[in-house]
Order: C-alpha cells, then sequence, then structure tokens
C-alpha cells in the first residue's frame, strides 16, 4: 500500500484533533447508530452525500471514517467525488493517483492506491485527476468490481459523493451500497432541497439510513436522526 504521512491534521477533523469534544462525541453516536440500524446485515459500505453544495458531506465522512477507525475497524475513505475532490486536501495526502486512475485503467494494482493516513486503522483513496465522464466511471462494471474487492479488504468503506440533487454519481453508487447518509446544513438546506434528495435515493434504491443536521449553533454541533 502507498504511504504518505502527513504532519498536521487540518482543524476540520476534529474526531482526530480533540477526542473530548462535543462535535467529536457526536461522530460517535452517528457511527453507533450506523452499527445499530440493522439487525439483518452489518452496514459495511456507506455513501455520504448532501442535497447541494457547502453542507459538510466531506467533513461529515472525514470524521465518521476517523471515529470507525478508533474503534479498531480497519477503514477505507473513498473520495468518489470526481468533480470538486477534498479528501486529499483534508488529509495533506497527494492526489496524483486514486480512483480516477484505477477506473481508467484496467492494469493498475488496487493495493498501490491505498494511502495511509495519521489514524491507526485508516486508510484514504484519493479521488485521482479529474475526468471528462465521472458518472460513466462510476456507473462501469470495473467500479462495481472494485467495490467488491475493496468489501474484501476492509471491516467498513466509506464514500465521499457529491451532492445527489447536482448529478447523478451518489444515486449510482449508492444503489450498490448497504447505506446512504444525506448531509444537510442548518440556515443552509432548504426543505424542498431534501425532499428532491430523498426521492432521487429511493428512485436509486438507496438504503437511507438517515440524516445528519450539520452546522448547528450551540453546543451540540451536529446531531443525527432517522427517517
Amino acid at each position: 500500500m502507498a504511504k504518505k504521512k502527513n504532519e498536521i491534521l487540518p482543524v476540520a477533523l476534529v474526531a482526530a484533533t480533540n477526542s473530548f469534544s462535543t462535535t467529536t462525541e457526536q461522530y460517535r453516536t452517528i457511527r453507533t447508530n450506523i452499527n445499530f440500524s440493522s439487525a439483518d446485515k452489518a452496514i459495511k459500505t456507506l455513501v455520504i452525500t448532501s442535497s447541494g453544495p457547502d453542507e459538510g458531506k466531506s467533513t461529515t465522512a472525514a470524521n465518521l471514517a476517523i471515529v470507525f477507525a478508533k474503534a479498531g475497524s480497519k477503514v477505507l475513505l473513498v473520495d468518489a467525488d470526481l468533480r470538486k475532490p477534498s479528501i486529499a486536501i483534508s488529509f495533506g495526502l497527494s492526489n496524483v493517483n486514486g480512483l480516477s486512475n484505477l477506473l481508467t485503467n484496467r492494469e493498475a494494482a488496487i493495493d498501490d492506491y491505498y494511502q495511509t493516513s495519521e489514524i491507526e486503522n485508516l486508510y484514504v483513496m484519493t479521488s485521482g485527476p479529474k475526468p471528462p465522464n465521472p458518472s460513466e466511471l462510476l456507473g462501469s462494471q470495473r467500479m462495481i468490481d472494485l467495490m467488491r474487492f475493496m468489501e474484501e479488504e476492509f471491516d467498513v468503506i466509506l464514500y465521499d459523493m457529491p451532492p445527489v440533487a447536482a448529478v447523478t454519481d451518489a444515486q449510482i453508487l449508492a444503489a450498490h451500497t448497504d447505506g446512504t447518509l444525506l448531509v444537510v446544513r442548518e440556515r443552509k438546506t432548504k426543505k424542498q432541497e431534501v425532499i428532491k434528495a430523498k426521492e432521487l435515493l429511493t428512485r436509486a434504491k438507496a438504503n437511507i439510513l438517515g440524516v445528519v443536521y450539520n452546522g448547528k449553533k450551540n453546543a451540540e454541533s451536529l446531531g443525527y436522526y432517522y427517517g
């Protein structure tokens, strides 16, 4: 596995920088709710998306990956937002090679595209260079094959996806994963946008586990709700 150590993790990765904060505890609560959300099958693969931009989906995905890893699971965080990626920057990793390379090069060895993070048990696959056809790549048989291979290697896999109302990318992967989290932001996300996002995910037969309510301006800075 490719290895790249970063020296300082950004403040946005609060689950890594402050284990005792209220926000970190909320991420742990979300993790617990995910673990208990299905009685029949463990939730192993997750799509994290939002209805629109700048609602905190990537920050949520990164912090959830951290708390899963700190609980002892072998975790892979995949930046599947091939349009506006941010995970590489968040973790201080190189984005020269990533998911888009794997999807366009069938000879590539997948193990070479996992990068280690500063967090034990947490591996990251960055997005790679921006391709001209993200939806086609994510909807390819190659992507499905990669997803199944990664499921054999990791306990938990989180896919950070573009906003669901903007493009079809999140719908495509949500149909092939165990669950989907929808991130909304206080004073930004409109009710009709959430309704539209839910309709789009339901149409794709996504298993919507719940909503992460982000950006609340008090001590409880985010929450998790079913339904």
